[in-house]
């Protein structure tokens, strides 16, 4: 799934892909907004994207579905 966060005062967006469930990607910006001071995930390369709370402008959360491969629909 993929993941976008919007930071204020930076032109770039942070992206990553994760293997997270929305639910789970959902609870822990919640708890981050809740007074934790920071946004901690994890891509599925293992690296963790940290970014502080108040830094946080949108958390944009993708859907689970996979990319098709190939030319045909079926």
């Amino acid at each position: 799934m993929e993941i976008t966060i919007g930071v204020q005062n930076l032109p770039r967006e942070i992206s990553l892909e994760s293997d997270q469930t929305p639910d789970e990607v959902a609870a822990a910006v919640a708890a981050a907004l809740s007074g934790r001071p920071a946004l901690e995930l994890v891509d599925v390369r293992g690296r963790r994207v940290i970014v502080p709370t108040a830094s946080l402008g949108y958390v944009e959360i993708g859907s689970e579905s996979k990319g098709r491969v190939g030319f045909g629909n079926i």
